[in-house]
């Protein structure tokens, strides 16, 4: 599939996909793209990083058929290395086991270099900011400690709710999973862990795989992995690609799912293609009757990515749970006169299976066999609760759907829409709502 990203005018972009051969940036493989430019059939193609959109936060850029000189490739590789994170994820290890033996007056956070301080590297970070007297709790909820990267599009750290999270560890443990792969959700595995170390009883356990660093400092070589989620690559190589894998192994990859969070400016094909290969791993493992299941897993992301999610994974079905987030001023929870949250949970499980609390004014519809919100009325003539967004939709009968109670049908377009809509029709809709007018960058669901 492709994606296209808005350009303004310089026409449009499209993701071609993860390529053989592609040159890499410090994000590791970089994915190939195609511009097309006003009236050229033709694209051109070329190669972008994988993680950031913004040129500000990785700048490589490569033209697909371009050449590139010895001396280019050379200093590009040596630009790589000094990119990466200046302690090893082992070396992070050993350091988090000198700091816990240190005393609470001796342990130290550089707020500046987000980094857990050694007392003989207090000279260095003198004139930065720091945090003093660290505790255990503090180094056991790192998401806490560790400020948000707020770069909307590479990081996109907005963290669970507390409410959220518990609901899904609930969840996922009276659905009897015992291991999950936490892909971008360092909260629930900060959840998880804690419990762990905790209750005597509890079995869940976690693996992380996120590609922020500054989590190494905090968790060993088997509860953490450095990964981008947009190409699959794994930072630490083949070693961590093993852990990964053993995980999965485990009790012949029985009770294990898959939970991710990705940033939501993310590329949706791009993303599927990397969880294709997580769920191909979980495969290998080569247990009788895998052949025809798929690893079991929520892919946590907004309402209106619907199609483009079904497209990548015919087998998901869309929740109605709204994910909230804390440090999101938007996707918080709705009740106190703020937009409800449009994010869903989209998971491969039987939908009856995943029980929505009535408390938070879910109920069960009968005739679809899941769970629903309470706004969500059951449409006889499309004979599905048919609301994505917790309001009560109405039946269209020109449009032959359900559309949103403020919508309107429109005779000159020929839809429901707003009735303050303009009907110039442009050439092509809104990649993220279809909506015509404005490009998936400028996209208002998106905000």
């Amino acid at each position: 599939g492709t994606m296209a990203e808005g350009c303004g005018q310089q026409g449009e972009l499209a993701l071609v996909g993860p390529a053989a051969g592609a040159p890499s940036c410090p994000h590791g493989p970089t994915l190939l793209f195609v511009k097309f430019s006003q009236g050229k059939e033709e694209g051109r193609r070329f190669y972008a990083c994988s993680a950031c959109r913004d040129r500000k936060d990785c700048n490589f850029f490569q033209w697909e058929d371009e050449k590139v000189s010895h001396t280019r490739l050379a200093a590009r590789e040596e630009y790589n290395r000094s990119h990466q994170p200046s302690f090893t994820h082992r070396q992070n290890v050993e350091r988090y086991k000198s700091f816990v033996q240190l005393p609470l007056s001796k342990r130290r956070f550089c707020q500046e270099c987000q980094q857990l301080l050694l007392p003989a590297e207090w000279e260095k970070h003198s004139d930065h900011q720091f945090l003093c007297d660290i505790s255990t709790a503090q180094l056991k909820s790192p998401s806490q400690l560790l400020y948000p990267l707020e770069n909307k599009k590479t990081n996109a750290q907005y963290l669970f709710t507390d409410r959220s999270c518990q609901f899904l560890l609930n969840l996922l443990t009276d659905l009897g999973f015992r291991r999950v792969l936490s892909v971008g959700t360092p909260r629930l595995h900060e959840l998880i862990q804690s419990k762990a170390s905790q209750e005597e009883d509890f079995r869940v356990r976690s693996l992380l795989l996120d590609i922020d660093f500054r989590y190494s400092q905090f968790y060993t070589e088997d509860e953490f992995c450095h990964y981008n989620m947009f190409n699959h690559y794994f930072f630490g190589g083949e070693a961590a690609r093993e852990t990964c894998r053993k995980f999965l192994y485990e009790d012949n990859g029985e009770k294990v799912i898959m939970v991710t969070d990705p940033p939501f400016g993310g590329l949706v094909e791009a993303l599927a293609s990397s969880f294709k290969k997580l769920m191909a791993m979980w495969k290998e493992t080569g247990k009788e009757g895998h052949d025809n299941k798929e690893m079991p897993m929520f892919w946590i992301f907004p309402y209106f990515f619907e199609s483009r999610i079904l497209d990548c994974f015919p087998s998901f079905n869309m929740m109605d749970y709204q994910v909230d987030y804390d440090n999101h001023a938007l996707y918080k929870h709705g009740k106190t006169g703020r937009r409800q949250s449009p994010v869903r949970i989209f998971t491969n499980l039987t939908p009856r299976l995943i029980v929505l609390p009535v408390e938070e004014g879910y109920r069960f519809c009968a005739i679809c066999q899941r769970y629903v919100s309470s706004g969500n009325q059951h449409c006889e003539i499309c004979n599905s609760c048919t609301s994505k967004d917790g309001r009560q939709w109405k039946h269209c009968v020109l449009c032959k759907k359900c559309v949103k109670p403020s919508w309107f049908h429109c005779n000159s377009c020929n839809c429901c829409a707003l009735q303050t809509h303009s009907c110039e029709q442009t050439d092509a809709g809104c990649f993220v709502c279809g909506k015509a007018g404005h490009k998936r960058s400028a996209c208002p669901s998106l905000s």
